[in-house]
Order: structure tokens, then C-alpha cells, then sequence
């Protein structure tokens, strides 16, 4: 299964610019319950804001950070994939590079924003339909 046929009918990715304050970025994430955005700059992709982000940054700098723009503070390059790349390779480059939220691009363009917990449900899904086809197989055979 790609990460295609994942996000098909979703909605665009909720996003902020590099110039979003800190403090308007956060309340954004709190309003919609995510994790993380991606920042753009124009129509590229240039970083990702996450409550990891925001926690760090309030460790090192105090609470000044909160004026801050978003670029100054994101995580630069963003980790991305395609379409058309499998979710278990997903779930693996999310794991290696313990990230939680992967943008997916076509070309330099962001089509989708998927989370890990998108990734898991999706494989616990497929094992809960294979352990019913399982189950229909055993008990008509």
C-alpha cells in the first residue's frame, strides 16, 4: 500500500509561513489538536513547527522565543516522501529519524501531511481485515 492510496480525499494540510509568530503558530496547533506544521515559504516547503519545536526552544531561549517568527525556530530541512512510497517504508524512515509528521510532495510541491499515527492505523487495519479473511477462509473450508 503507498502513502497514495493513504490520503486520497483528504483535505489540504493545515500550514504557517516562516513569518508566523511562535505564540500564533502554537495556538494553531492547540486549536486544531495536531502535532505539527508545515512552514512554508510561498508555495515551498522549507521546515516543519512541532510542540517538539516549541519545547526546545522555550528550554534554551525562556519565553522570548514566542515572539520569534516560526522560520527561526522550525526544523530545517523537513524529512518528506512521495506518493508512491510505501507505508511500511514510511513507518521505517519515520522510526529511523524519530519524526512523527512527514510531509508528501510531488515534485516541490506539498500534497499531503501524514502523522505516524496515520501510518499505524492504516497497518492495523490491513491485519484486522487479513485476520477476518482468515477466519471467513477457516470456516468454510
Amino acid at each position: 500500500m503507498t502513502i497514495g492510496r493513504i490520503i486520497v480525499g483528504r483535505r489540504a494540510p493545515i500550514t504557517c509561513s516562516v513569518a508566523t509568530a511562535v505564540s500564533k503558530a502554537i495556538e494553531l496547533l492547540a486549536e486544531q489538536r495536531i502535532g505539527a506544521l508545515p512552514v512554508m515559504d510561498g508555495q515551498e516547503l522549507v521546515g516543519i513547527f512541532s510542540e517538539r519545536d516549541v519545547i526546545y526552544r522555550l528550554r534554551e531561549s525562556g519565553a522570548g522565543v514566542l515572539a520569534l517568527p516560526v522560520g527561526q525556530v522550525m526544523t530545517t530541512p523537513p524529512v518528506t516522501a512521495t506518493a508512491e512510497t510505501s507505508a511500511l517504508e514510511a513507518l521505517t524512515l519515520m522510526t529511523q529519524r524519530r519524526i512523527r509528521h512527514l510531509p508528501i510532495v510531488e515534485g516541490k510541491r506539498m500534497i499531503a501531511f501524514v502523522s505516524i499515527g496515520d501510518l499505524v492505523k492504516h497497518r492495523l487495519d490491513k491485519v484486522e481485515r487479513e485476520a477476518a479473511q482468515m477466519r471467513t477462509y477457516i470456516q468454510t473450508a
